[in-house]
């Protein structure tokens, strides 16, 4: 676990929205995907792991990053879908090691295929890249129980961006909540491990609400701790 300084700083909330950048770089085919993915910003892999989760959804998607949706609809290929599918980014935080992890999964897939896998024009795979715009809510807490009355509180995108975009400014690359409840020593150390069981990737903004709410809840339910 992250060893930290004792602090308590009040909890600042925060909101955000993650803008989506075309960046004309587009693939065709296998090879020209997997050239792409070498090439491309960290940002452009972030988005296409985590921009599905801000976005209207109104089913349950079938995969869950972009790289695996294309190759499953556009390619036709559901054994590359799938390998892609199981990469979990909370489990990876380096964008360069999941660049590494993708690029290795898809070299593996054309060395299995005769042919490089074509899609059709109209279903090309365009890379995005993204930019957070964060926003002060002008809110803060100072005791950790207050957790519990904040959560069911914030909005999908502030849940995001302190639980998810927090993984890649924090020490440990951890939480905001986490990050902020270490700074009162080792008082609030259980919460945190109960957090880190939760695997942010494979829920949707209000699942992973509701998991933290009930989170908080039950660690706070004897009272002021």
């Amino acid at each position: 676990m992250p060893k930290m300084t004792p602090s308590h700083k009040p909890f600042e909330i925060r909101d955000c929205a993650l803008a989506a950048v075309a960046t004309g770089v587009k693939a065709q085919n296998l090879k020209e995907f997997c050239d792409a993915i070498g090439k491309i910003e960290p940002e452009s892999i972030y988005y296409h792991f985590w921009g599905g989760l801000l976005k209207p959804r109104f089913d349950d998607p079938e995969y869950h990053n972009d790289f695996a949706a294309w190759a499953s609809h556009a390619l036709h290929d559901k054994i590359l879908a799938e390998r892609l599918s199981v990469l979990d980014p909370s489990e990876i935080p380096d964008l360069e090691k999941i660049r590494a992890e993708l690029i290795d999964i898809i070299e593996e897939r054309l060395d299995e295929n005769e042919y490089v896998p074509w899609c059709k024009r109209d279903q090309q795979f365009h890379f995005i890249t993204s930019q957070i715009v964060v926003f002060d809510t002008r809110k803060t807490i100072s005791k950790a129980n207050e957790l519990v009355k904040i959560i069911p509180s914030l909005t999908s995108s502030s849940i995001f961006y302190h639980f998810i975009d927090a993984r890649r400014r924090t020490f440990g690359n951890i939480d905001d909540f986490s990050s902020w409840l270490y700074g009162f020593a080792d008082k609030h150390s259980d919460l945190c491990c109960l957090l880190a069981t939760i695997d942010p990737f494979f829920s949707t903004l209000p699942e992973l609400k509701s998991q933290i709410a009930d989170i908080m809840k039950e660690y706070f339910q004897g009272g002021e701790k």
